[in-house]
C-alpha cells in the first residue's frame, strides 16, 4: 500500500510541474504567487488598465456619459477579454482533471 501511494505522490509531484503555470512565486519572503500578463509596450498597459477602470466605472454608475466624451475613450473589451483569457489557469485545470482521474481510480 506504502508504495502505491508513493507512486501516486510522484506522479502528482510531476503533474504539477507539467500544469501549474499560471501562479509562479514572488520573488521574496511573503508567501505570495504573481501571475503575468503580456503586453505589446507600455502604451497597451496603460490601455488595458485605463479599459478596466472605465469598465468598473461603468458598472457601478451605469451611465456611459461619466466614462468620457470623446468617442476614443470607449472600452476595448475585446482587449480586456483578452487579458482575461491570459491570466484565466487553464493548464491548472487540465491538472485537475487528472487529479480527479486519479481519484477515480482509487474509488
Amino acid at each position: 500500500m506504502k508504495t502505491n501511494e508513493t507512486e501516486t505522490l510522484e506522479r502528482l509531484r510531476t503533474l504539477t510541474a507539467l500544469h501549474f503555470r499560471t501562479l509562479k512565486p514572488a520573488n521574496d519572503e511573503s508567501k505570495t504567487y504573481t501571475a503575468q500578463i503580456n503586453v505589446l509596450n507600455y502604451y497597451e498597459l496603460g490601455c488595458i488598465i485605463s479599459d478596466m477602470i472605465k469598465l468598473c466605472i461603468l458598472a457601478l454608475d451605469h451611465d456611459m456619459h461619466n466614462v468620457g466624451e470623446k468617442k476614443k475613450q470607449s472600452i476595448n473589451v475585446s482587449l480586456i477579454l483578452e487579458t482575461v483569457l491570459q491570466l484565466f489557469p487553464l493548464d491548472e485545470m487540465e491538472f485537475l482533471s487528472y487529479v480527479g482521474e486519479m481519484v477515480g481510480e482509487k474509488s
